[in-house]
């Protein structure tokens, strides 16, 4: 039968394999999360497909140590340098985009959250900086002169003096606090 179909030119019917098997179909398991787990995390949704990482850091201006993971072009997860910022978070009101908490999010976000905690690690404010060693070695490299003033680099110098000053006393704080357990 298989030659004489073959001589006539007629192929043998394919069977085609279902994508999707709707008959075993069983809904998507709940991905459960603590409380306390992941709580520095938000998720930012509902927000134009147009928006890009600036728009939504300018939209949380007011927190420190804010960062950003997307999930897709109108979802992203908020993460927080603590628990508590988050929650300040949930509370600010913005028309363009809506927040809610990861504990109320998608099971997609949960599963996301999740998969990548290890990297979703609180976000921590950068240290203030300064630019005078760059443009030192700059104008070093290129010999050329500097045209800052002697009173600029005289603040310069006191604000980096402040700025170690500063870091030296909070690491005092945290060790006399570690003292008095």
């Amino acid at each position: 039968c298989v030659a004489m179909s073959l001589k006539e030119g007629r192929k043998k019917p394919s069977i085609q394999e279902p994508r999707f098997d709707y008959y075993n179909w069983t809904p998507e398991e709940e991905v459960e999360l603590r409380d306390d787990e992941l709580s520095h995390i938000v998720e930012i949704y509902d927000f134009p497909s147009e928006f890009k990482t600036e728009d939504l850091i300018r939209a949380f201006s007011l927190q420190k140590g804010f960062d950003i993971n997307w999930i897709d072009d109108t979802h992203a997860l908020g993460l927080f340098s603590s628990p508590i910022a988050a929650q300040d978070a949930l509370r600010m009101k913005n028309p363009m985009m809506k927040v809610r908490s990861l504990s109320e999010s998608s099971n997609a976000t949960k599963a996301k959250a999740r998969s990548c905690s290890d990297y979703l690690l609180p976000a921590k404010e950068r240290p203030q900086t300064s630019a005078a060693l760059a443009r030192r070695l700059v104008i070093g490299a290129l010999g050329v002169t500097s045209n800052q003033t002697r009173e600029e680099r005289e603040a310069e110098r006191n604000k980096l003096r402040q700025a170690r000053e500063q870091k030296h006393l909070d690491v005092k704080q945290r060790e006399d606090a570690r003292e008095d357990r």
